[in-house]
């Protein structure tokens, strides 16, 4: 399908002062959202992760343990929306959450370069969803894209969210840190929500530059824009570098300036962290917290 025609419809993105202006203006007014409240929130929607060379069986069992042992360790704290792991471990983490609401996340398509052959990206992400994923994070082919494939790159994301089906969640990870300028963000967003992504992500974690206010403000513009054009609201998910409670609270405050309180659910946002989770439950506790 062609979908490159349909940038055309759509503004062009907002100027690096113009961003670098707006992000100063949501760090100033993130300041008043920095409460307990707030930060229990941003706590039930991360997407809890871990994705290492390391991990095992074991280990991702022991770490899904945890993570289904907080809702009796903290009842009075509503658990992270996810937990987000490779393929392999998609059974591994149903398993264990098994009769709990948690929901399981699989990376795929190639995580965390896409590059590999469509067919192996359709297949691992078809055998992820089989097994159990509820939801998939893909990675934008970045190289097509700053080559300007743009029909290549939006088609790749339709035929994945072909193997996904409608019912499970689709995220797709722009890899922003590398696309680099806003107007190459803001086209990597309305691609990828063309094709039919439910929310679209930051970062993959993997390269330097991860989630970025910068880049946060130009998705969330994007995702403005594309639900005033066709009335469907996608998701927002920066990943990679949010660690502290501040961090996480900052692009809450993006999400609701930006797009409004209809999108403060962990349907429309999520966090993807790690190291995250003990910083917000200290902020939540009022003293440090070393559950994960």
């Amino acid at each position: 399908m062609e979908y490159a025609n349909h940038l055309s419809e759509y503004a062009s993105a907002a100027s690096e002062a113009q961003v670098a202006e707006t992000v100063a203006r949501m760090r100033e007014t993130a300041k008043k959202y920095e409460t307990a409240e707030v930060c229990k929130f941003c706590f039930s929607a991360l997407d809890l992760t871990t994705l290492s060379c390391s991990d095992s069986v074991e280990s991702v069992t022991a770490f899904a343990k945890k993570t289904v042992a907080f809702y009796d360790k903290y009842p009075q704290i509503p658990n992270v929306a996810s937990i987000c792991i490779y393929p392999p471990f998609v059974e591994t983490v149903g398993v264990a959450v098994d009769g709990t609401p948690m929901r399981i996340t699989s990376v795929s398509g190639g995580f965390p370069s896409s590059q590999t052959f469509l067919e192996v990206k359709m297949l691992e992400t078809a055998m992820a969803v089989e097994n159990g994923a509820d939801e998939i994070d893909i990675v934008l082919n970045v190289g097509k894209m700053l080559e300007g494939h743009y029909d290549e790159v939006a088609n790749e994301v339709e035929v994945l969210r072909g193997e996904t089906g409608e019912d499970v969640v689709l995220k797709v990870i722009l890899e922003t840190g590398a696309l680099k300028t806003p107007e190459m963000i803001r086209r990597a967003s309305l691609l990828s929500m063309f094709a039919g992504a439910d929310f679209i992500k930051t970062s993959t974690g993997k390269i330097d530059v991860a989630a970025t206010p910068e880049a946060a403000v130009v998705m969330c513009q994007a995702i403005k824009d594309y639900y005033e054009k066709t009335g469907r609201k996608v998701g927002f998910k920066p990943a990679g570098g949010v660690r502290t409670a501040s961090d996480a609270v900052l692009y809450y405050t993006i999400v609701r300036e930006m797009l409004g309180e209809e999108w403060l659910t962990p349907r429309f946002f999520r966090i993807g962290a790690s190291s995250a989770a003990n910083a917000l439950l200290s902020a939540i506790e009022g003293h440090p917290v070393k559950y994960y």
